[in-house]
């Protein structure tokens, strides 16, 4: 069995510094980026679990539901994950988000 804690921490602490962001933050691209990460997170789960089918959209909930997506997302991700190599790329994927994201 995989280790997903460090995805798991990943995805929490994102998720954190999202629900302290102000309302201004969000509003200049935060939750659009962690709403795309929630996307592209949530399409990898997918194609793991139905490999041919096609992927359905998280659909955008909101800026202030931003944080819950990629944290239900990244989670859902952790479930499926067989390899370390795959928690680590999804762990930079996660970080590399939060930054651009700016929190």
């Amino acid at each position: 069995m995989v280790d997903t804690t460090p995805l798991s921490r990943a995805v929490d602490h994102f998720a954190d510094r999202l629900r302290a962001a102000p309302q201004s933050r969000l509003q200049r691209g935060a939750a659009a980026e962690a709403l795309e990460l929630a996307r592209e997170l949530a399409r990898w789960a997918q194609r793991i679990e139905e490999p041919g089918a096609e992927p359905r959209e998280m659909p955008d909930a909101g800026m202030f539901a931003a944080a819950d997506q990629i944290t239900v997302a990244g989670h859902d991700l952790a479930v499926v994950l067989t390899g370390e190599d795959e928690v680590a790329e999804a762990v930079t994927r996660v970080e590399e988000a939060r930054k651009r994201a700016g929190v």
